[in-house]
């Protein structure tokens, strides 16, 4: 079974293990790959995530509740010049092939949906394979580049 948690700040080595592996990241390469995410940044990044609560945005880790091991994360935020919430899910690449980002997207949609989001959108990068990921979670396409798919989902 796949779990919301709700990270402690002493948990976010979990975010920096992912940020900083390249197999995870690989999907981030054309933006640079991995992100520095050192201690040092964890309290400010804290209250501007997890702990604000004003609805503009929302941090969750997935955690697998049979081996207690989190195996990924998810987000969304409000972008205030377009006023639409983007989402954001990343699971570690030891962990994918098991249903996991699909599971991921059902819950942040469901959050999302309890706290009076009426739709999530995402910006890919074109050669993701996170694109057919979102499109078999109810996601549609709502604009191509030739860089970027964009997709939104109605909750």
């Amino acid at each position: 079974m796949l779990i919301l948690y709700r990270p402690r700040l002493e948990d976010l080595w979990f975010r920096e293990a992912l940020l900083c592996d390249p197999a995870t990241m690989a999907y981030n390469a054309a933006w640079g790959g991995t992100i520095p995410f050192p201690r040092e940044r964890w309290s400010d990044w804290y209250d501007r995530w997890v702990s604000p609560g004003d609805g503009g945005r929302f941090y969750r880790y997935l955690l697998d509740g049979d081996s207690g091991e989190f195996v990924g994360e998810t987000a969304y935020h409000l972008d205030p010049g377009r006023n639409i919430y983007l989402a954001d899910i990343i699971i570690a690449a030891k962990r994918r092939g098991r249903g996991y980002g699909r599971g991921g997207l059902e819950l942040l949609c469901q959050a999302a949906k309890n706290n009076g989001c009426t739709a999530l959108y995402d910006g890919i990068a074109a050669d993701n394979s996170a694109v057919s990921l979102f499109l078999h979670s109810g996601f549609t396409v709502e604009a191509v580049t030739e860089d970027v798919v964009t997709v939104k989902k109605l909750l």
